[in-house]
């Protein structure tokens, strides 16, 4: 067994995990992340060093999933960004689609563009699918650029008409700006060379609006690391994948959730083989943070994939883990709303101040605190291995929050504000689950996050889910998947054309240039895996489905794959042609799943506590889940601690270690 030492440190809303593995031992640390991000990475890393008895400039590998570039998204601070399109069309942005927020509220609003009109400029050139019918001139370009510098932008997105298929006059554009200006500039042929001018202009805005932030922030985290002795991070790519900076510094907007993409690969790589032993339809990834709470599905060992996302409300096209998002958290908070009803979320406490249990001036209640009064959380329970819980206080906003709702204890509050964040993520569960046509009871639920564990049974147990999964590393698991993530890039073409009348060469000559593009942007290009895939859609439909493509492509294959896929999407097939509108090329650097060795002294009962269930209160014992070794199996109601999350069995269930140290928990034979 080898000692190289790696690191993966996943950046949180409210603490930043740290995973270190040496050889075969894991070491896990959790702080609360900061301000300055890479503050709180450099202090979780040498945390984790000193649990490991080393020292930073020991590690060979570093890898990292932040929030920067989301977070600049949802509240909207990200670069003061300019937008460069074709004349007539600077308006694109704003229009956006004609479907509504919220149907049938008069009063809904789209969110803003992230660039005003003020700062919208265009430049008078045409691009037809054909070819380039009118060239730019570059006289007046220069022109906007010195526009541009008086707007006060700090970046630049460029976005001309049809530039997916011949970017030429965006080419030229984008050079000139590179030129004359000394800020970042976002080409949409690079960002994304799809037809659907909006999405496109959206994606390429973004991201030229995040990539000032997250230029900055990965250059001074590498500084701090090379101060450290360490070596420049991996980034976390939104697909799943891991980069190197460089790369990701050109192209920002590819680290939009690249925590929750970590997340569910770290939910893969731990108990991938599970469903196969289980006979399981596959994997319900389920991740509760301080934050929010984060679904996604694993099928046939994969993570599954979208390329339609949004955030905030606003299109990203790039490729992303499908992860739905809710918020609800251990530090949402409850309120009551204007018609007396108990809600939760989406505000939360953050890590400062935090819950009101934390005692760091937090005063009002949060979930955390909710799972303190029902006992879930003890006055013993260390969380992160070093904050205490102040249970009276927690007590004390619960009983204001009774007050306010009409209710007659903080119990009767803790209840409900647990039933009310359950029923929101059961919803999220249902929507990547029965809502796309597959049955929740034949999947496991893998939970994980700081309070996923606390909640998932319950879970379950309102969906039928009868198995749930609690990974060993459970409440770092997103900062364990980044050791597990493969190398990976992606590019897309549009190449609009029915499968009838398909010029198989012409496909496959542009098939080629995709996998040269990408295999470009490989650390090993001969290590590269590459794997092809298409969107298909019937003729006259406005949306598409990605199925395997063949080498060479085969026209007839695909359009079988395709029918399989829409029956299975949507329930049905249709006799109408099938057309082709992109090619999608992704190469990917594998490496092992790690594996790292358990055993325990056993022992494990280290108090025993007064909980309440859904059906009244326990006597509870409480075990150091870390002492509990192999094999053992432990009936509920039980609490399971460990430094960075709780396990709650409930009454009727049971919980059974498996070798690696993992948790299978299941309803109890009577």
């Amino acid at each position: 067994m080898t000692d190289k030492t790696t690191v993966g440190v996943d950046v949180g809303g409210t603490f930043t995990d740290i995973v270190l593995l040496r050889g075969d031992r894991l070491v896990t640390a959790k702080v609360p992340s900061t301000a300055d991000q890479s503050v709180g990475v450099m202090e979780g890393i040498e945390k984790a060093c000193e649990r490991a008895d080393i020292t930073p400039s020991t590690i060979d590998d570093f890898a990292h999933a932040m929030t920067v570039s989301v977070n600049a998204l949802l509240e909207e601070d990200g670069a003061e960004t300019a937008l460069v399109t074709t004349e007539g069309f600077r308006d694109v942005l704003e229009i956006g689609r004609q479907n509504r927020p919220s149907l049938y509220d008069f009063g809904a609003d789209k969110p803003a563009p992230l660039v005003p009109r003020r700062r919208r400029f265009t430049v008078s050139e045409r691009a037809t699918p054909d070819g380039v019918v009118q060239p730019v001139d570059a006289d007046a370009v220069r022109d906007v650029a010195t526009s541009i510098r008086d707007s006060g932008a700090t970046a630049v997105a460029v976005c001309l008409l049809h530039a997916y298929a011949h970017p030429e006059n965006e080419t030229t554009v984008a050079d000139i700006l590179d030129t004359e200006l000394d800020i970042p500039v976002s080409v949409s042929h690079e960002v994304l060379a799809e037809f659907r001018e909006y999405e496109r202009m959206s994606t390429t805005v973004a991201d030229a609006y995040v990539t000032p932030a997250i230029d900055a922030y990965i250059g001074q985290l590498a500084d701090r690391a090379a101060e450290a002795g360490i070596p420049e991070p991996h980034v976390m790519q939104a697909n799943g994948g891991i980069s190197d900076a460089a790369t990701v510094r050109k192209h920002a907007v590819r680290t939009c959730m690249s925590g929750p993409a970590a997340g569910v690969v770290g939910a893969r790589a731990s108990v991938s083989d599970l469903a196969a032993d289980r006979d399981l339809t596959g994997l319900v990834t389920f991740d509760m943070g301080g934050t929010s709470s984060d679904v996604s599905l694993v099928r046939d060992g994969s993570v599954e994939k979208t390329t339609n996302a949004e955030i905030n409300g606003r299109p990203i096209k790039t490729p992303m883990v499908d992860v739905t998002t809710v918020g609800a958290g251990g530090g949402s908070k409850g309120w009551i709303d204007a018609g007396g009803a108990l809600r939760i979320g989406p505000e939360s406490a953050g890590a400062d101040p935090g819950p009101v249990c934390y005692g760091r001036g937090g005063t009002e209640p949060t979930v955390t605190d909710a799972n303190v009064v029902l006992g879930y959380i003890g006055s013993s329970t260390s969380l992160g291995g070093e904050l205490s819980i102040d249970v009276d206080a927690a007590r004390d906003a619960l009983d204001a929050l009774a007050d306010e709702a009409g209710l007659d204890s903080p119990l009767s509050a803790a209840r409900g504000m647990y039933r009310v964040a359950n029923a929101t993520m059961t919803r999220a569960i249902r929507a990547v689950t029965l809502e796309r046509g597959f049955d929740p009871r034949g999947f496991g639920l893998v939970a994980f996050g700081g309070a996923g564990p606390m909640h998932a049974v319950a879970l379950a147990d309102r969906l039928d889910i009868g198995t749930v999964v609690v990974p060993r590393a459970c409440g770092v698991l997103s900062a364990f998947g980044l050791l597990a993530a493969d190398e990976k890039h992606d590019a897309v073409r549009t190449h609009r054309q029915s499968l009838s009348e398909l010029d198989v060469a012409n496909v496959e000559s542009a098939y080629a240039e995709l996998e040269a593009s990408v295999r470009e942007e490989c650390s090993d290009p001969d290590a590269a895996v590459l794997t092809r895939r298409a969107d298909l859609r019937y003729a006259g439909q406005s949306f598409e489905l990605t199925v395997p493509a063949a080498q060479p492509f085969d026209p007839e294959a695909a359009a079988q794959q395709f029918h399989a896929a829409h029956e299975t999407t949507y329930g049905y097939q249709m006799d109408e042609a099938v057309a082709l509108v992109n090619l999608r090329v992704e190469a990917a650097i594998e490496r092992v799943d790690p594996r790292v060795t358990y055993d325990a002294p056993g022992d494990a009962v280290i108090d025993q506590r007064e909980i309440h269930f859904s059906d009244g209160a326990y006597p509870t014992a409480v075990y150091d889940r870390e002492r509990l070794p192999p094999r053992e199996t432990v009936s509920g109601p039980a609490v399971l601690e460990q430094d960075e999350s709780t396990v709650v069995v409930p009454p009727a269930w049971e919980a059974t270690v498996r070798p690696d140290g993992s948790l299978v928990i299941t309803e109890a034979t009577p």
